[in-house]
């Protein structure tokens, strides 16, 4: 059955991805990145692009208020609205803005919908790849309109394939990951697309993935999909994950059995 909002929200980042994002890969001038973090760029692309879906967002949701992550670059007090009433768009309109920015693959566009302050709906799309993944809280998880579902198989550790952002973890947990991972049977360095990872998730290419870094709009869209496929997405202390909690480490998984693995081999040594 179709599903209005799924579709105009799919549309809309289509639409954002034909008109900006797209046409400036791998023609970007020196001029159109800059640094705004240390070690964190922004280009002309994800704020034309987070202007055109913010704008496509309100005209949807008149009332909503929109959460994007170059505006909340410029205004972090817009972050306390992700607990609020009503409706909350957040936005990542160019997630993977290093490889962007580089010229590499992989990107993604997403948005995720809170309504007084819970997840209910989210929408990723890999624009080179074509692959839309959309989710509504209590009805599934789709990629390209088709439902999907998350492997319900729980192979041997020594049989996983997941990625670990090992580089910002705290220097014993890093250690400690480190070293479990050897025995986790192809330990991926990541993509530096936090998008791509969740997709990859729901496609089959891996069956864990753990972060340190655990910013809102990296993560709302991603975590939904997941969970709505029938995957976990926790901290490290077993707390489901709500993106307005200012906390370090999260593990996603693609069921339940998979995760508890995955925590003991890489988080308790």
């Amino acid at each position: 059955m179709a599903d209005p909002l799924l579709d105009d929200v799919g549309e809309l980042l289509r639409e954002a991805a034909a008109k900006v994002v797209v046409p400036l890969f791998r023609r970007l001038d020196a001029a159109d990145i800059a640094e705004k973090a240390p070690g964190e760029v922004v280009t002309v692309a994800d704020r034309r692009a987070e202007e055109l879906i913010s704008a496509g967002l309100r005209r949807l949701r008149p009332s909503s208020m929109v959460v994007g992550e170059e505006a909340v670059a410029d205004d972090p007090r817009l972050l306390r609205h992700l607990r609020g009433a009503g409706d909350v768009w957040l936005v990542d309109p160019v997630d993977g803005t290093s490889n962007f920015a580089a010229g590499r693959r992989p990107f993604a566009l997403m948005v995720a919908l809170l309504t007084d302050g819970e997840l209910v709906a989210s929408w990723v799309y890999d624009p080179l790849a074509g692959i839309l993944a959309t989710a509504r809280a209590g009805e599934g998880t789709y990629l390209d309109g088709e439902p999907v579902r998350t492997t319900d198989a729980v192979p041997p550790v020594g049989a996983l394939r997941g990625t670990a952002m090992t580089r910002f973890l705290p220097p014993d947990a890093r250690r400690t990951a480190e070293a479990g991972g050897r025995r986790i049977g192809e330990l991926l360095p990541g993509q530096h697309c936090a998008g791509r990872e969740y997709l990859d998730l729901l496609t089959g290419d891996q069956q864990f993935v753990l972060f340190w870094r655990t910013l809102p709009w990296d993560h709302a869209p991603g975590t939904l999909l997941v969970r709505q496929a029938g995957g976990v997405a926790r901290r490290f202390d077993g707390a489901e994950y709500h993106p307005a909690d200012d906390d370090r480490g999260l593990l996603v998984a693609v069921n339940e059995e998979v995760w508890t693995e995955v925590r003991a081999a890489l988080l308790d040594g």
